[in-house]
């Protein structure tokens, strides 16, 4: 099943959800991204998440929060969250902040070394 909003898409498999972000998560949309990930994790109980970043251009701190905050969430509720795909810039960032240490980034996207 896929659903979509304007930047956020979401894939269920059974108990495995991907949800694929795009555009910028920053602090004037990271709420709004925020409520809408968490309705539907809530309402759909995935045991896995992958937060699939590939197509978000700009991340600031809020960013981190909001992988963090899913984190948390699906922690609490039994489950786990990895990231998968980050853009270079999201990666940046990502490891910048030492999240790579806690969260796990996975990657099936060959970089291009061009």
């Amino acid at each position: 099943m896929i659903r979509s909003s304007k930047h956020i898409s979401y894939e269920l498999k059974d108990d495995f959800m991907v949800i694929h972000i795009g555009g910028e998560i920053d602090h004037h949309n990271a709420v709004a991204v925020r409520t809408e990930i968490d309705e539907e994790i809530v309402v759909k109980r995935p045991t896995r998440v992958l937060l699939e970043l590939s197509g978000v251009d700009f991340m600031d701190s809020s960013g981190l929060g909001l992988i963090m905050g899913r984190y948390a969430l699906m922690k609490r509720l039994g489950g786990t969250l990895a990231v998968l795909d980050p853009s270079p810039a999201v990666l940046k960032i990502i490891t910048l902040a030492g999240m790579d240490r806690m969260i796990s980034v996975l990657r099936t996207k060959q970089k291009n070394n061009a």
